[in-house]
């Protein structure tokens, strides 16, 4: 039974539930070198252990919130916080790096059911909790926030006094823990979809799903290069399932994903592509910083992990911030002066041309922070709010899928713009693309505006 006294019980342990995503996304960085020890690999190969969690992550995001819209949040939160223990117990004891790797891949669905649940439920927690979304739902993206950027040091402790193994079971008393609190004290699934399961999987738009995920997953691999010979071939097939999926969606009922409606839904198509572009110009920082810090620089690992913190903690600070700037203003003029300061610290990192002197680098790593909480916490809140209640899942699945997308296009315009060397006048390249993307973002946040009750 339900507990409605404890709703912050509830939201805290989504929130939990959806940290491991970025947990799990980050921390794994530092067991690269281990990893290749352990099994012998190259450099090009040990990088699937990231590349199967990015790709199931961005095509599993949309998959798990249209069933959370369909069959109900909390029993696809619990359904995927037990894949996530089951696995992770599995893991550490597997005898080859392909089955690590597949182990990845489904750690990356399990908790990619998180998010999308927690902003389906978010509407009947702040109801019985008595406050306003904008506080739930900031609470769900600091948890996002804080995870990715404490995620290197935790992995880091547990390398070094376990291993590797270490990065999977951590996750398996965390999810245990998100489950059974969810399960207590999260609201029943009520109005969902319910019958045999024969009817239910005739009625899911298997093909569609199957075209979606496939046409994804196929441009990632092109964008990500995994297999250089046929990159090209990835994305011609890319764009043919994408367009058989666009025609399927468009003459089923019910459609995996209703295209009409998204393409009516202006103020959602906006926020997307605005978070894509923000998140794009937030990881060339994060990504190419390091990269210009230690090689340009001469600073080692740890030295640059240091100088990176700020950006993490101003990150975080701004958070419960915008909450209240929001529940004052509004989410456009948040969203609108975040994505100024976006600018502006931009152009700031130009600095970085002229001087390494570390002060300025701390000082603009807080800086390049700030819009990261802004923007992102405010984009959170306009997603919410853009979407019909009943699509929420699959919207907010999707909105994930734009942070990874963004981050893979900033991966590789990094790679062509390092390609003659990490220097500082690529640098300025590299901030020039920043301020030019950054402008795209302002003027997609201009035109967004919340829609009519």
């Amino acid at each position: 039974m339900t507990n409605k006294s404890r709703p912050g019980l509830a939201i805290t342990a989504l929130s939990v539930g959806t940290a491991l995503n970025p947990l799990n996304s980050s921390m794994i960085a530092v067991a690269l070198v281990v990893l290749r020890e352990d099994f012998a690999l190259d450099v090009a190969t040990v990088t699937w252990v990231i590349t199967s969690f990015y790709l199931a992550s961005a095509a599993g995001q949309p998959l798990m919130g249209r069933l959370a819209d369909r069959f109900g949040p909390r029993r696809l939160f619990t359904f995927g916080m037990a894949v996530v223990a089951v696995t992770c117990a599995v893991a550490p004891f597997l005898p080859n790096f392909a089955l690590v790797c597949v182990a990845r891949a489904l750690m990356a669905v399990g908790t990619a059911t998180a998010y999308p649940s927690a902003v389906v439920m978010v509407s009947t927690l702040s109801r019985e909790a008595n406050i306003s979304s904008t506080r739930p739902l900031g609470r769900i993206q600091m948890a996002n926030t804080s995870a990715a950027a404490v995620g290197p040091v935790i992995g880091g402790v547990l390398v070094s006094l376990v291993g590797w193994q270490a990065l999977f079971a951590i996750n398996v008393p965390l999810s245990i823990a998100a489950l059974l609190v969810v399960q207590r004290t999260a609201p029943p699934d009520v109005g969902r979809e319910t019958g045999k399961l024969s009817v239910l999987v005739r009625d899911s738009d298997v093909p569609g799903i199957l075209a979606f995920v496939g046409s994804l997953l196929l441009a990632m691999m092109a964008l990500l290069n995994v297999v250089p010979a046929y990159r090209w071939w990835f994305l011609a097939a890319a764009v043919i399932l994408a367009a058989l999926f666009a025609w399927r969606e468009l003459r089923f009922a019910p459609p995996f994903l209703d295209l009409r409606l998204l393409g009516r839904n202006r103020p959602l198509m906006l926020l997307y592509l605005g978070f894509a572009v923000f998140s794009a110009v937030y990881y060339f920082a994060f990504f190419g910083l390091p990269q210009l810090l230690q090689q340009a620089a001469g600073y080692d690992a740890g030295v640059v992990g240091v100088l990176m913190l700020p950006l993490a903690a101003a990150s975080v600070f701004m958070t419960p911030v915008t909450v209240r700037l929001i529940e004052r203003f509004g989410v456009r003029p948040v969203m609108v002066v975040g994505v100024v300061v976006l600018a502006s610290a931009s152009g700031a990192l130009g600095l970085l041309t002229l001087s390494f002197w570390p002060p300025l680098v701390l000082v603009l790593t807080a800086f390049m922070g700030v819009p990261y909480g802004v923007v992102s916490t405010s984009s959170n809140q306009g997603l919410y709010v853009s979407a019909r209640p009943e699509e929420r899942g699959v919207a907010a699945g999707i909105f994930q899928t734009c942070r990874y997308l963004g981050a893979i296009t900033a991966t590789v315009l990094i790679g062509v713009l390092y390609g003659s060397g990490v220097n500082q006048p690529n640098w300025g390249l590299m901030v020039l693309v920043m301020l030019v993307l950054s402008a795209v973002v302002f003027v997609l946040a201009m035109a967004w505006r919340k829609p009519a009750e």
